[in-house]
């Protein structure tokens, strides 16, 4: 059974559509009109190995903000629908990556309860036309959406770039690990018997 979900959000801001594979093979074809978050994008897509498929055409007259913040908005329905009922996946994903000097952890939990935290400190306020803020506002968007537990941590810090890099990777390879089933759990991962 194919787990994939397409979303569309339109707003006066932003025209948003991303359609995700879970069990794909890191195919990618990404548009945000904005490169690094683009490059960004190709990367979990590339390194969940994720098939992905973002078109957002936003507001990039008045900043990056609106682009940045509704694609996470998407991505993380597109993840919650795609996940489905969750019988038999593992639930909880993490990764330690290096990017370079930088470490970054990432734990995550599809368990139904949304939260984010994250220590990451950008030396540098904008990486390519990306406000480094909207890192956060990114991934804060995919966990409440995504109704997902969400923490960063960085573990050593370094070069905006690399610290971004490292926290897309991070993310992809901890999702990656969430979604995987496991044959050990006939239903869902809970003693409530729902997540």
């Amino acid at each position: 059974m194919s787990r994939a979900a397409e979303v569309i959000r339109n707003t006066k801001e932003t025209r948003v559509r991303v359609r995700i594979e879970l069990d794909g093979t890191g195919k990618y074809c990404v548009n945000t009109g904005i490169g690094f978050f683009d490059h960004m994008l190709e990367g979990f897509a590339r390194h969940g190995l994720f098939d992905l498929e973002v078109e957002t055409d936003g507001d990039l007259e008045v900043d990056c903000h609106h682009t940045i913040e509704d694609t996470g908005i998407v991505l993380g329905q597109a993840i919650r629908e795609a996940a489905g009922d969750k019988k038999g996946i593992r639930r909880y994903g993490s990764s330690i990556l290096p990017m370079d000097e930088v470490l970054v952890l990432c734990a995550l939990d599809l368990g139904g309860r949304p939260y984010f935290r994250s220590d990451a400190e950008f030396p540098t306020e904008k990486i390519g036309a990306v406000d480094t803020e909207m890192i956060r506002e990114f991934f804060y968007a995919v966990s409440y959406s995504a109704a997902m537990n969400l923490h960063f941590k960085m573990l050593s810090g370094g070069n905006s770039h690399h610290m971004a890099e490292g926290m897309f990777k991070a993310f992809a390879k901890a999702l990656d690990e969430a979604v995987k089933y496991d044959g050990r759990i006939t239903d869902v991962l809970s003693t409530k018997g729902t997540i």
